[in-house]
This record gives C-alpha cells, structure tokens and sequence, in this order.
C-alpha cells in the first residue's frame, strides 16, 4: 500500500505532516511521487497567519470553502511512478507539473499533469505558477515602447516580472523592496544595466507610465498611486486576503484618470481571449523559464519533514529568503 505525506495548515502559525493511505489506482490514473514543491510566499503566508478569507469567489459565480487544517500548494513537480491500465505506458517515468498541495505522492488523471520539457530541472518546473503569474501580469499591463515601469516589491513573482519586463525596450525599469537581499537579485542576475533598484523615498512622484504593485501590503497602493502619472496604469497582482489599508483616493487619484487593474492568473483578459489560451501562455512561460532560469534564486531547500522550519523562516525572517523549497525523499 501506498502511504503519502502530507503538509496541513492546522491552526494559524501550525503546520503538521499527516500520513495516509493511498486508494487503490483507477485504470486512468497514475500515482506520482513528489520530487520537489515551491512554497508560493506571499499566498502561504496569509493560510500559514490566517489573514485568509475562508471564502474564495471565483469566476462563472462559484467559490470555495478554505477552512483548518487545509492541504494547500500549488507548485509541485515530480515522476509518475504508476499508470493505470488504460493510461498510455508513455507518461511512466515522465517528470510532469501539478498545480497540487506539498505532498509526497498523489494519485491524479493524466489531464490535470503537464509534462515537463526536458530541458528544465524539476526545481526549475516548480516555478511555473509564478512564471504564468509573470507572464499575465505583463499582458495585462501591455508595456509600450519608450515607457517608464515601476515594480513595487520583488519577491518571486516581482522578480519574474522585472526580469520579463527587463527584455522590452522600455525608457526606464525601476524595481523597489524593503529587503537588501531582494533589492539585489536581479543585479546580482547579470541585469544591472537594465534594471534599477531604488528606496521608496528616491521615487520620483508622478513619474511612471505603468506600476505593478506585487509587494502584498495593501499600503502600498498609495506607493503606486503617488508614483503613477497622468493617465498611468496600475496592475494590481498581488492577493491581500483579509488585510485591510487605508488608500489615498483624494485630489491627486481624482485628477489623474489613473487606471487600476485587477490581475489574477486563474483567467485570461477578455481582450486577448480570442486569441490566447492556458495552453498558449504556458508554452510562453516554459520558454521564459528557460531563459530566465529562476532557480538561482532559491534560498533555502528543506526536507517536507521539516516544513515548520520552513514557515517559521519565512514568518519571522523573510528578509533571508527569496525562494523556498521543499524536497521529498525517495
């Protein structure tokens, strides 16, 4: 029998690894052992401090319960190590892509796995969430030629977005966060010439075409706001839960036809829908990977075991980390 391991969020600030037996396997299914998951920061944080709504509203009027102890994770690569009868023999040691809880294994149908090109590490395969995330963000802001763009915190998906933003012929890419290790990642990735990191108090207000507010505080939109100019764009990618913050719609908003737009990666913005599909993104973001290679920003790996440590990291010293991972034993 087939037991997994599995990481909950029992209570806010607790994590618990509980075992299970695996069902039998269906002839279209396939059981894949984990061989690597990408803790998603800024999302975890609110599940791991309980600042989430515990219920989410979806598109096409549904939603979802989100309530203790709770299985969550979406970032997991590994190998199919089983296959039922009816599934093609080819998919047998493929190392695939799930959008899956921090699991060891799990029993799925072939439809919800992605298979990996062969030219990516399984570690580089868990970054394909915050890839597609990058990679909407951008088509929902549509940079033009000659625009100054501000990113407001580099976390990962700041990061993917910078560095993707960093390959258009912009006037000007200034990127900003609090912490000494994320303000350099990007320079410290070869793209010093391209991209500029400043503090808040350098921003020039009014100055830039585009923002992405990516930082998760909902404070920031004031940031945004201040730094946006006449008839700028503001996308708003990031998910601030139950956290609330004070904005400053007042004369400046008021004058300033500023547009914010909502970004969230679960879609495809109906003006490109005619033409762009999950599929067609994806194929985008696997060859984004490629190029950018993220890996080199994974700080810390850690067993699954040792998924408090983790958190606890991440919870009370944030400043130390970029990317997070967890690793399963065979």
């Amino acid at each position: 029998m087939q037991k997994a391991r599995t990481l909950y969020f029992t209570a806010p600030k607790k994590v618990g690894i509980r075992e299970a037996v695996l069902p039998i396997l269906k002839d279209d299914e396939v059981l894949v052992q984990t061989i690597c998951s990408a803790i998603s920061a800024g999302t975890e944080m609110l599940i791991y401090r309980g600042e989430f709504p515990h219920i989410i509203d979806l598109h096409d009027g549904l939603s979802s319960d989100l309530n203790y102890p709770l299985a969550y994770g979406y970032a997991c690569a590994g190998k199919v190590v089983e296959a039922g009868k009816d599934v093609n023999r080819d998919w047998l040691n493929k190392v695939v892509f799930a959008f899956q809880p921090h699991t060891s294994h799990f029993i799925t149908k072939t439809e919800s796995l992605i298979q990996t090109p062969n030219s990516l590490s399984p570690e580089t395969t868990c970054f394909l969430p915050n890839m597609e995330t990058a990679v909407n963000l951008v088509q929902d802001g549509a940079p033009i030629l000659g625009e100054s763009v501000l990113v407001l915190g580099q976390g990962m998906v700041g990061l993917l977005t910078a560095s993707l933003l960093s390959e258009f012929p912009l006037e000007s890419l200034v990127t900003v966060d609090r912490f000494e290790l994320r303000k350099k990642a990007l320079n410290v990735a070869g793209q010093k010439s391209k991209v500029k990191s400043l503090a808040l108090d350098d921003l020039r207000p009014s100055t830039f075409d585009l923002v992405f507010e990516l930082s998760g505080s909902p404070s920031a939109l004031n940031d945004a706001i201040a730094g946006t100019t006449f008839s700028g764009r503001i996308v708003i990618g990031s998910w601030y839960g139950q956290k609330r913050a004070e904005v400053d719609l007042g004369s400046a908003f008021h004058r300033s036809r500023i547009k914010l737009i909502s970004s969230q990666v679960s879609t495809i913005s109906p003006e490109l829908s005619g033409r762009w599909d999950k599929s067609r993104r994806f194929d985008v973001a696997w060859k984004a990977l490629e190029r950018i290679k993220p890996e080199k920003w994974i700080t810390h790996r850690f067993s699954v075991d040792d998924a408090e440590k983790a958190y606890q990291l991440l919870d009370k010293n944030p400043q130390e980390t970029i990317q997070v991972i967890f690793n399963y034993p065979a």
